[in-house]
């Protein structure tokens, strides 16, 4: 794209990313002749035109203080010339044309604490949802899931030792907006809301806490001649929907507010179709400081998969070559009855299948 006609900025949404770009790369973009693996977390690009950009990865852990940022951006300056960004799974990757800084870059990051790695056939940095800092709705602190669970995971990140990547993701809610994964660890409301009649009519819009809903399971009512809200049970599937617009809504507990996790989700369609993720444990304790119980199940996983899949299969892939049977044999995982799908439309999922014995 020539900038003389570069698109202007919109208002609102994302800056335009070529006004932050590297010359380098803004000077071959879309003109790339491959791009190759040197060693974990270390890319290299080669543009038609003989240009090349090296790209080093490294992990953070998320939410960083005033600190980490400016002792990442000093690193940048040193070794990158100032051009770094973040990706959506919260790595930070430095820019660099000499290739002679790559190396000191590493062992400059490494002395700061940091680790490098994430990419090709690792377990990459977890995406996950903003957690307590930020959601309206969370029911855990999904950053606090991923820096637990990293710690456990660090060496799986900094070295090609998985069949192929795995990608995870963590939620604050059930809504799920960590999206799918080959691992994801989600909340679970296994009760629905209970309600503070006293403080709806004062504190909550009922019109648009019934529309928000997704399953109509909230109607208006009266109580002690009050204006309040009621929950249809048998709709209700838990969600925690109606709880940001509603607080006296309370359906965060203690107890029933659970971890969940769920495999098999891929977005990508390289080598074999796109799929959902499907439950495989519920009634997970929400456990933090370290949310020990869920860190070893997932740790159980990736053992699993890393000992039992072939060279490049994902974990989906894995799962279609062996079945589920074997998926809850091999990783020891209990067959529950909350794995049964009996919604109607549940023609393809896990439980509506003949070649299923449990």
């Amino acid at each position: 794209m020539a900038l003389e006609n570069m698109r202007q900025p919109i208002e609102s949404g994302c800056p335009d990313a070529l006004q932050y770009m590297h010359p380098v790369m803004l000077k071959n973009f879309g003109n790339w002749k491959y791009h190759e693996d040197p060693e974990p977390g270390v890319l290299r690009h080669v543009a038609h035109s003989g240009d090349e950009v090296w790209t080093v990865r490294a992990g953070t852990q998320r939410i960083l203080d005033v600190y980490t940022v400016r002792k990442l951006c000093d690193i940048g300056d040193q070794f990158a010339d100032g051009y770094i960004r973040f990706t959506i799974r919260s790595n930070i990757e430095f820019l660099v044309t000499d290739p002679a800084k790559v190396q000191p870059l590493i062992g400059a990051l490494r002395e700061a604490g940091f680790i490098v790695g994430g990419t090709r056939n690792s377990v990459t940095m977890i995406s996950h949802t903003q957690g307590f800092l930020h959601c309206d709705i969370p029911a855990t602190d999904a950053s606090g899931v991923v820096k637990s669970m990293m710690d456990e995971l660090a060496d799986e990140f900094q070295n090609w030792n998985m069949p192929n990547r795995v990608h995870i993701a963590t939620s604050c809610c059930q809504i799920n907006c960590g999206g799918q994964a080959d691992i994801a660890i989600n909340i679970q409301h296994t009760k629905p809301p209970r309600i503070n009649h006293d403080l709806v009519s004062a504190v909550c819009e009922r019109p648009t806490v019934v529309a928000r809903c997704p399953v109509a399971a909230i109607r208006p009512a009266q109580v002690n001649g009050k204006p309040t809200l009621e929950v249809d049970e048998k709709k209700c599937i838990c969600c925690g929907a109606c709880f940001p617009p509603c607080p006296p809504m309370q359906i965060n507990h203690a107890e029933h507010s659970q971890l969940a996790i769920w495999v098999g989700g891929n977005h990508s369609n390289a080598r074999s179709k796109p799929s959902f993720q499907k439950l495989v444990a519920a009634g997970i304790p929400n456990n933090p400081p370290r949310w020990p119980e869920a860190t070893a199940i997932v740790k159980k996983i990736l053992h699993t998969y890393k000992e039992d899949a072939k060279d490049w299969e994902r974990i989906n892939d894995w799962i279609d070559r062996i079945g589920w049977p074997r998926f809850f044999e091999k990783t020891g995982l209990p067959f529950t009855k909350y794995h049964v799908d009996n919604w109607r439309g549940a023609r393809k999922s896990l439980n509506a299948s003949a070649h299923i014995r449990f």
